[in-house]
């Protein structure tokens, strides 16, 4: 039997020891499948805060419609090397699965974009509208000089994407059982609550911040800050980590420093919640500071062209129905969602993404290749 040409080119992935922002030499791999079927390829690469990160921008095509496949080379780093069952960066199929770091999150979908280009193209050298790669070495790290930076130059020329698959691992059972058609928004934020430190024996002579913030921070846990909407449940507060105090038992903290965070959906905006925070720790009274960092805006793609041909190419590969669904963390939808109109994400099982033994299985990667195939001929038409 012949090898799955999709598992061939995974395996060749996960041998690339890519931990983040490090590409090891996937990108150039990749340039080497795509140069000889037409494609244009840029390099946009970008010194960031952990070092250089690399870029690709790959176009076949000038016209309109412009699909897209986007993901990442870089991976999280191993962990104790002798806990796998095989070396991290030595691809092993082993019961059925393929494993390495990397493997479901997500070099096997990547190899599955290219499979599913090579054959399209194949069978129509000629087709209709454009087909573009987007791959960065910088997800699983900082997230500031990948995939952000490529949409910066796109949105600079005035060059937009029609549809976008991001490859992360969204299946839960079963391939194809699941749809991320769109993602919540994360607002952190720290918070520095001003007392006066003192010995506890002279509580009159301190103002004790824990004490002071008690009663808003348990106010602003209790509230229900929207709705949320068809596609996104509310969004939802937590705290992190408080810390305050020297250690000792009988002094009376200057500080209180507690760390929070918004998953939030399109039914709240940064602003709105923002105003919400302060408007509490206000009406306490509270001498305070507070940072304020975005790590991305929410995005969604509602039932459209995108996600009806992309629910059928999965029917009709491995007949079952997706579900859609917003859950999980960030991923790099929100910054193409900037440029592009209607974004999605489709991936392998993700149940071992970032644990030991990382893996996918063989009879799933071929079928992923089908799926991406399917749905560039139903928006290439």
């Amino acid at each position: 039997m012949a090898e799955s040409p999709t598992l061939a080119l995974a395996s060749q992935l996960i041998a690339l020891p890519s931990v983040t922002p490090t590409d090891a030499g996937c990108l150039d791999l990749i340039a080497e499948r795509l140069a000889p079927l037409g494609f244009k390829l840029e390099r946009m690469d970008s010194t960031g805060p952990t070092g250089r990160v690399q870029n690709l921008w790959a176009r076949r095509g000038n016209a309109g419609p412009l699909v897209c496949f986007a993901g990442h080379t870089d991976v999280v780093p191993p962990g104790p090397g002798e806990l796998w069952h095989s070396d991290p960066f030595e691809p092993t199929v082993r019961d059925g699965c393929l494993y390495g770091r990397g493997a479901a999150d997500m070099k096997s979908s990547i190899a599955a974009f290219v499979v599913a280009t090579e054959g399209f193209i194949a069978e129509h050298p000629n087709h209709p509208g454009s087909i573009a790669l987007l791959l960065t070495s910088d997800e699983e790290g900082e997230a500031t000089d990948g995939t952000v930076r490529v949409v910066e130059a796109l949105k600079a020329r005035g060059e937009k994407i029609d549809y976008c698959i991001v490859g992360e691992p969204t299946s839960a059972e079963r391939l194809g059982d699941t749809i991320k058609n769109g993602r919540r928004g994360s607002l952190s934020a720290r918070l520095i609550v001003k007392g006066l430190q003192g010995h506890v024996a002279y509580p009159e002579k301190t103002k004790n911040p824990i004490h002071l913030a008690a009663p808003a921070l348990a106010e602003l846990a209790a509230m229900r800050w929207d709705e949320g909407n068809d596609y996104f449940p509310p969004t939802g507060f937590q705290i992190s980590n408080i810390h305050a105090g020297t250690g000792a038992s009988n002094v009376v903290p200057g500080t209180l420093d507690v760390l929070f965070n918004f998953r939030f959906s399109t039914a709240s905006t940064v602003e709105g919640l923002q105003a919400r925070v302060h408007a509490v720790l206000d009406r306490h009274s509270l001498e305070y500071e507070i940072h304020w960092t975005i790590g991305g805006l929410p995005f969604l793609t509602p039932r459209g062209r995108l996600v009806d041909v992309l629910t059928e190419a999965i029917r009709g590969v491995t007949s079952i129905e997706s579900v859609l669904s917003t859950s999980g963390g960030t991923s790099d939808g929100r910054f193409i969602a900037d440029v592009c109109a209607e974004v999605v994400e489709l991936g392998p099982i993700n149940a071992s993404i970032h644990k030991i033994d990382e893996h996918v299985a063989v009879a799933d990667l071929d079928p992923l290749a089908a799926i991406y195939r399917a749905t560039l001929e139903g928006l290439l038409k």
